[in-house]
């Protein structure tokens, strides 16, 4: 698979200028089966916050569609001590309805100082379709506000068969103080 570029980096903000989302409104199409969007250094602007995303299919703006996901934790703590691996049922989201989508997590507990970040690649498959669920995969890893590093491991499903054309970052609250997102389509 090559990967080609379809969108030079959306830069988001430095800390003089932060933000509440980040929303790609154009570039989702029939053009490419996978869309991948790769966050770089992404820093919260408080500690222990959330870093996640919703789709929107260019209907309304609500960004509330519902997911079925599951959400794989690793960490370690940065001493070397405390090390695991588990299942974290409390991130997952379940399908009950139209409008009861959440941001689902891409990470978590994150820390805010300027040498914490988080990092990861978010892949979306075939969401031009209007056939089929649109299904997605996520790796990451941050720099948590209690001195470690987690690595987070999320996939499922978005529950509509609508085309996907629109994705919107944010952090669970307050502001994204800094980072990079690009995105890439694969053929």
């Amino acid at each position: 698979m090559s990967k080609t570029l379809i969108s030079t980096p959306l830069d988001i903000t430095t800390s003089d200028t932060p933000v509440s989302t980040v929303s790609i409104t154009s570039g989702i199409d029939s053009t490419y089966p996978v869309y991948e969007f790769h966050y770089v250094n992404i820093n919260p602007e408080t500690a222990g916050v959330s870093f996640g995303f919703q789709v929107e299919t260019g209907s309304d703006s609500d960004y509330d569609h519902p997911m079925s996901t599951s959400y794989w934790q690793h960490y370690v703590n940065e001493d070397g001590s405390g090390t695991a691996l588990a299942y974290s049922g409390g991130n997952d989201q379940a399908t009950v309805g139209d409008g009861n989508g959440v941001f689902e997590k891409l990470c978590k507990e994150m820390g805010e100082g300027s040498d914490e970040s988080a990092s990861g690649i978010l892949t979306l498959y075939d969401p031009s379709s209007t056939t089929y669920l649109k299904h997605f995969v996520n790796a990451s890893n941050n720099y948590q506000s209690n001195d470690a590093t987690m690595s987070a491991y999320t996939a499922g499903y978005i529950n509509i068969t609508a085309a996907i054309t629109r994705v919107q970052f944010k952090m669970s609250s307050d502001t994204i103080q800094s980072g990079t997102i690009k995105m890439f389509g694969v053929k």
